[in-house]
């Protein structure tokens, strides 16, 4: 058990630095790539990588002060008490996931790009809901996911089409 609280220490720390916040929402890109390309592995590998990601970076010698507030108050809220409601919430991230997948796989980037807005939407509303004030720091990073995700889409149609268009 010693071994496991000094891992989660040891990752706690490295989750502070701005890097770790920012590659994650990254990581939707690849993620809708591969379930395009109906490619497992690569949806797989991609999850690894989203998991693991949190840990890469080192710890910040200074922590920026509303972000180590906001994971505070994660902190606190993962330790506290699981409640049918903190479930549901734990629950909603494979869920999200599982259906951003499907629908890409699926070749549906209309209902794709909804999935993949309407979750950043819920991760920012979520950020402020138990965060307070400290959830501004959650986001600049899903909205450069979410704009970077919404913007490749976009282009990878204008690309399509226009390749298409000269056939």
């Amino acid at each position: 058990m010693e071994l496991f609280n000094d891992l989660a220490a040891w990752a706690w720390a490295r989750h502070h630095n701005p890097l770790s916040w920012y590659i994650r929402p990254l990581f939707l890109l690849p993620y809708c790539y591969f379930a395009w390309r109906r490619s497992a592995w690569g949806v797989g590998l991609t999850l690894i990588a989203l998991a693991t990601s949190m840990a890469w970076f080192p710890a910040p010698a200074v922590p920026d002060p509303r972000a180590a507030e906001f994971l505070e108050y994660e902190r606190q809220y993962l330790l506290a008490p699981w409640t049918p409601l903190k479930i549901l919430f734990a629950l909603s991230v494979p869920a999200f996931l599982a259906c951003l997948a499907a629908t890409f796989w699926r070749r549906s980037w209309r209902m794709g790009l909804f999935v993949a807005n309407a979750g950043g939407l819920l991760k920012i509303w979520w950020s402020f809901y138990y965060g307070g004030e400290s959830g501004w720091s959650v986001v600049p990073a899903a909205a450069l996911g979410l704009i970077a995700l919404n913007s490749l889409v976009f282009w990878a149609l204008y690309r399509h089409r226009s390749t298409k268009s000269r056939d």
